[in-house]
Formats: structure tokens, sequence, C-alpha cells
């Protein structure tokens, strides 16, 4: 028997929960939150005691109470930027994120889990937070003045995956190097250099390969006429950026399952723009290998893309001159969340306290250009 660590991550018309004991997850539930019932709040930030009320009924479907619990994980929204690592949950870090003028529920993460962990006194902690950005200087430089690269990617299940990795070569995350590919939804690839994501792609601000629905890195001049053109609208241009992009604009689905029947069944367009998203990966992986120098210790492949042996060949086939292949397909993200707190109550690894001092501000030398404001 282990430390019961509760995991949650609030999205925008679910929430995901899960107890631990241990590594061993006891339950995994998404409570769904009807339209109905959301529709009632205003604002993101005025679903706290709903969520948390359907919280609290799912534990107790399941048996168990708040004293049963050793310690709360979240995936906590809107601390702005920070390094990787797991901070404690405090009233700075609720203050924080409630007033970020961010309309998401993922701002609830922090508040909920703070609200549980007070009533029982217990630790609550937010471990390797959306928004984390460690990425080294030359990697934020883009030809467009005043333009800057930031870290926007699944970085949870990144860290996660690539830990995992660096326990089945016997070594440890901070002193390895890494590259992992999260293919999911959303797709990111990132550099890891002795425990920091030095470099990345951005998911939110569409750069990167092509995603399932995102439409990564295009030519600028096309997008500049198409946005300029009659009858173009900033909501339809964004919903191309992160909704309607990739292979749901491509392919008409994001769904590799249909996609790859599809192939199988002759369908020639189906077959190149799937391997076109396989190559893009490639490509970016191979490219971060240049930035670790060559020394580079496992190829990370993840998210529910690579579940498809099709996919993971295709990509492997073109890197694994690079190092060796590890898939971890899925998603670890509650997984993580349990993980990070343990190794918090164990002791392994620091606790870390918020500020609010984001990780990055922008360039300060002499001759950088403000920062531009998407």
């Amino acid at each position: 028997m282990g430390y019961k660590i509760l995991t949650l991550s609030p999205g925008s018309t679910s929430t995901k929960v899960a107890v631990f004991d241990g590594t061993e997850a006891l339950f995994r539930l998404n409570v769904t939150h009807p339209a109905d019932e959301l529709k009632q709040f205003d604002m993101a930030a005025d679903q706290f005691e709903y969520r948390k009320e359907t919280i609290l009924a799912a534990l107790e479907e399941q048996g168990l109470a708040l004293a049963d619990i050793d310690a709360f994980a979240g995936y906590c929204g809107a601390m702005g930027p920070t390094i990787g690592g797991t901070f404690a949950i405090d009233q700075t870090v609720c203050d924080h994120v409630m007033n970020a003028g961010v309309n998401h529920p993922a701002i609830l993460g922090a508040p909920l889990l703070y609200a549980f962990a007070q009533e029982v006194g217990r630790p609550a902690y937010a471990v390797n937070q959306p928004d984390t950005d460690e990425l080294c200087d030359v990697a934020r430089i883009t030809g467009w003045p005043g333009v800057y690269r930031k870290s926007h990617v699944h970085c949870l299940n990144q860290k996660e995956c690539a830990i995992r990795c660096a326990a089945e070569l016997g070594t440890t995350y901070e002193e390895a190097n890494f590259i992992v590919a999260h293919v999911g939804g959303g797709l990111s690839v990132a550099c890891h250099e002795h425990g920091r994501m030095v470099d990345t792609n951005d998911v939110l601000e569409g750069a990167g390969p092509f995603a399932p629905n995102r439409c990564g890195d295009v030519p600028a001049k096309p997008v500049v006429k198409m946005a300029f053109a009659e009858g173009a609208d900033k909501k339809t241009m964004d919903g191309v950026v992160g909704k309607t992009g990739g292979l749901v604009g491509l392919l008409g689905t994001d769904d590799a399952r249909q996609i790859i029947a599809r192939i199988e069944a002759g369908d020639k367009w189906a077959e190149v723009v799937y391997d076109a998203m396989a190559y893009q990966v490639a490509k970016y992986v191979a490219g971060f290998a240049a930035t670790l120098k060559g020394k580079v210790d496992g190829i990370v492949l993840t998210g529910g893309v690579s579940h498809d042996p099709r996919f993971v060949a295709y990509v492997t086939e073109r890197i694994e001159w690079i190092a060796p292949v590890h898939v971890f397909a899925g998603d670890f993200e509650m997984d993580a969340l349990a993980a990070g707190a343990i190794r918090c109550l164990e002791g392994t690894e620091n606790v870390m306290t918020f500020t609010g001092e984001p990780s990055w501000k922008g360039f300060t030398m002499e001759g950088a250009i403000d920062d531009v404001e998407a």
C-alpha cells in the first residue's frame, strides 16, 4: 500500500478525476458537466462550488472520503510561465490564477485542490503546470522583430514519458537528453536537455508539425493574403490554427482510426496526408538532435496517435539512427500528477514555492525589441 493521491484536471465540459494508491489507479473518472448546467455560470471562475460538489460526489460513489487522501495534485492553468517541477499550491497560487484574466475551467485546478487539502490538512501540488517555459534564449528568436517563441506544449505528459524512458535506460531525467513527440489532438515535439525543455514547437500559436486538428507551420505570405481577403474574419483564421486545421481540414476528421481505414481501402489522398504528418514529426525530431549536438539518449513517441503501428513505423525508420525510439502510447497526465506528488512526499523531489515571478519576461539586453502581444 502506498500514498493515496487524488488527481484532477478540469476541462471545458468535464473534470477528469482519479485516485491512485501509489502508482496504481484505484479509479479514473471523466465527470461530465451538461451544457444546460454550465450555462448558469457567466464565467469559468463561477463554477468553483459546482465543480467541487461534483468531485466530492464522485469520490463518495467510489467509497472514498477526503480524509483518505494523502495528497492532492492537478492540472493548474493560468500560473504563467515557470520552470518545470512541482509547486506547493497555496493561497498565492490561487489568487494568481483566479485573477489572471483567463476564462477557462483550468484555472479552477489550483483552488479546488487547495480547498480539499485545507479541509483535511494535507498538501496540494501543481506538477509541471501547463505554462511551463524553460526555453533557451536562441530558441525564442524569430525573424519577425518583437515576435518571440514561447513554450506551449503537453508539458506534463512530455516530462512524465521522459522520466519513464530514463528509468528504462537506468538513468534519471536530469542526467539524460531526450526528444519527445506527443501526437494527440495537438502535437508537440520538445527537446529535453538534462531535465529542462530547452526547445519546443508552440501548440497554441500554430507552430511545428501539423496536427490532427491544428495547422502547424505554414508559409506566411499565403496566410497574410487570406487574412486580408474579402469576407475573412479572425475567428475563422484562429480556428484553422487551433481547431479546424491539420487532419480535420485536409481529411474532414482527426480520428486516426478512420483515416487508417480509408488508407487500407485505397484512399491515396488520406495516405499522403497522414504520412505527411508523420514525415513532419520525423523532421522536427531530427532537427532537435542538432540542438543536442547529437547527444541524444532516447527518442520518445507518445499521445493517442502513437497507438498506430503504421505511424510509429514511418517515424521510427527516419529517426532511429539518432537514438533508440521508445513508445509510450496514450496519455499519462493523471499518472504524472500522482507520480509528482509521491516524489514530493518521499522527499526525492524538492517542492517549490510559487512567487508569481515568470520564468521569462522578455529580452532585456540592449537592442532587444519588446515582445509583441498576440
